[in-house]
This record gives C-alpha cells, structure tokens and sequence, in this order.
C-alpha cells in the first residue's frame, strides 16, 4: 500500500534473480502447507523501465480514440436497450457509432495539446534487480525444512568462475610396456646399449703360515 505503514514481512529465506523464480518457490511453500499469508516477495533495486511501443500521430491518437469509444457506445447502447426494451436495432447501431465518434475526437484533442511535450507511445513497468521470498518467524522453520528438501532434490554442478583455471583432474603415471629379452626390438625404437660385463677382481691369496719351532732335547 502506497503511503502506509510498512508492514512485516520476516526473514529471507531464498533470494532469486526474476520473480518467477519467486513465484515458483512460494508455491513450493504453499504446497508444504505453509500459510500464504505468512510468506511475501521482496523486490529489491526497483527501477522504472519505459518501453516505446510506437510513435503517436493523429492517425494513431484517432486509433486509440476509436477503441476506446467501441467501449463507451456499448456501455451507452446498454444503457438504452435496459431502459427501452422495444428499442430498434437501428438505435443501438447509432449509439455505438455516437460513442466511437467521441472517442476519437477526445484522443485528437488530448493529442494536439500534449504531442510538444510528447510524440510517442510507451509502456512504463516497474522492475527489480532481485526477489526475495521472506516468511515470518511463526512459520520460519517449516519453510526452511521445505525450502532444503527442494535444493536437494535438484543437483547442480556449480559453474567454473570467470578468471579461475579449470584444474583437470589428476592422471595416474602409466608404467613403460613390459619389453622381454628375447623379443627383437621394433622398427624406429630406441633401444639402450647393453651394459660391459666387467671382470670381478679375484679373491686375494691366503697368507704364508709361520713355520713351527723346532723339538727341544730333553735334559740328562
């Protein structure tokens, strides 16, 4: 309401970017049996977006006026065909054609004194840069409860943020083929010289035993 008392709308319990997307959550939460006249959508960043639609002329003002006076004959001929019952169709036809005639002529009049400040038509809506689905505090909880059991059931992939390097994942080192001995290599492979046999050094020579004392004569 324009002009009153803000009132209470709770707290945030999910936050989208078109109000579709709010639209669709709060009847998720209307199906989760949460009141509706606890839950609110908050647009947030409103602005004013003015749509030109057409340029505005006499032949465009009469156009305009001409819809609008189909509207104005019909509200008139029934106004007459209530109020005579025996009337011909001759009147209603006139009324209709009465009633177009001044609605065109009301357009070219409100043309000609606004087409300085104004020559087009447009359409003004009001947008938001985002939504916020709220709940108040007596049914906070369940709409949480509700609100989680709906992102869980849908699994996205979060996207890669701009500026970052996407890191692949991990690769196992692959082991070289196992190549026999006796299998001749093949066309274009390289193949490592054969190591030198070398001598093994022989074992060194036993040490010369020392020779033994001589017998000793015995005493007379």
């Amino acid at each position: 309401m324009m002009g009153g008392t803000p009132q209470q709308h709770g707290e945030t319990i999910a936050d989208y970017p078109s109000y579709e997307g709010a639209q669709k959550a709060v009847s998720k939460l209307i199906e989760a049996e949460i009141p509706a006249k606890d839950i609110a959508i908050v647009g947030r960043g409103l602005r004013s977006v003015e749509t030109i639609t057409g340029r505005l002329g006499y032949a465009a003002a009469a156009r305009t006026g001409a819809i609008n006076g189909i509207l104005l004959g019909l509200l008139f001929s029934a106004i007459f065909v209530l109020g005579n019952p025996s009337a011909v169709i001759q009147l209603f036809i006139g009324v209709m054609l009465v009633g177009i005639a001044i609605g065109m002529l009301m357009s070219i009049i409100s043309y000609s004194i606004l087409r300085r400040r104004r020559d087009y038509t447009s359409v003004t809506q009001v947008v938001a840069d985002h939504y916020e689905v709220t709940v108040l505090p007596r049914s906070l909880q369940k709409a949480r409860e509700a609100s989680g059991r709906a992102a869980s059931s849908v699994t996205t992939l979060p996207a890669p943020v701009a500026g970052t390097a996407v890191i692949p994942p991990a690769v196992p080192p692959q082991s070289p083929p196992h190549v026999s001995p006796a299998e001749p290599p093949r066309y274009g492979e390289r193949v490592d010289p054969a190591p030198e046999p070398t001598a093994e050094p022989a074992p060194p020579a036993p040490a010369p035993e020392p020779p033994a004392d001589p017998p000793l004569a015995p005493r007379p």
